[in-house]
């Protein structure tokens, strides 16, 4: 029944969906579910909403267009790997790098790359705004997505630092984001960015619609951003 789920899911998505696929999920969910016991990942422990709330909700945004492309992805404050490591297992073409500040979360993601055999993948552990003006990693991503909780202009201050100019940011937002995207919008025009989409998706088997806020980087951005660790959220742009 719970695979059932994934797979309809996926064909509503019109999504690829194979016993590999399935296979790697099935994993996924079981060291998640394993290290969840000796370590705070998420507070999602039902195998149903796992699949759903985490794993269906991390690919939205994939569709028929982009499913298969090669990409770099940053994944910022991935937490239990998501959205980053679904996007990986459904498009293997993608370059996955996931940033995360604790070790121990890392350790895990480390462990889940191993077990379901993640090429092209690295883990980093650290601040957002530390990597984001390190030169290896600054304006080197085609695509940063992030699906941590944050007002969305100190997000992008974290996730826009990565982004190539012509590339985008993807953040994953719940309904109630109007106002929040329209006080933004300065901050995100500093970093050089502005907003080109919101995407609104139905989750799979849920009433939730879940909407995605593309922001288009076009242009580079000042190398005072991001500022020094902390400053983001203690003093957001406006």
């Amino acid at each position: 029944m719970l695979i059932k789920t994934m797979e309809e899911g996926f064909k509503q998505l019109k999504l690829p969906y194979s016993s590999e696929t399935e296979n790697k999920f099935i994993k996924y969910r079981d060291l998640l579910k394993d290290w969840n016991q000796k370590i705070n990942i998420t507070s999602i422990e039902d195998d149903e909403e796992i699949y759903v709330k985490h794993f269906l909700d991390s690919v939205l945004l994939l569709n028929e267009e982009n499913f298969n492309e090669k990409k770099s992805i940053i994944d910022v404050g991935t937490g239990g790997g998501f959205p980053g490591f679904p996007l990986k297992i459904v498009n293997d073409n993608y370059i996955v790098t996931l940033l995360d500040s604790l070790r121990k979360r890392i350790d895990f993601l480390s462990e889940v790359a191993e077990v379901l055999e993640l090429k092209n993948v690295e883990l980093i552990h650290g601040r957002a705004e530390d990597f984001g003006q390190n030169i290896k990693y600054r304006e080197k991503f085609d695509i940063c997505v992030s699906r941590a909780v944050a007002p969305l202009n100190v997000l992008s201050e974290y996730c826009l630092p990565f982004v190539k100019v012509g590339g985008y940011f993807a953040a994953y937002k719940s309904e109630n984001i109007s106002q929040e995207i329209k006080d933004s919008e300065s901050a995100i025009n500093k970093l050089g960015g502005n907003v080109k989409e919101i995407k609104e998706i139905c989750l799979p088997g849920t009433d939730i619609v879940r909407k995605i806020v593309i922001i288009e980087k076009f242009e580079q951005m000042n190398n005072k951003y991001p500022r020094k660790a902390g400053k983001p959220s203690k003093d957001p742009l406006i």
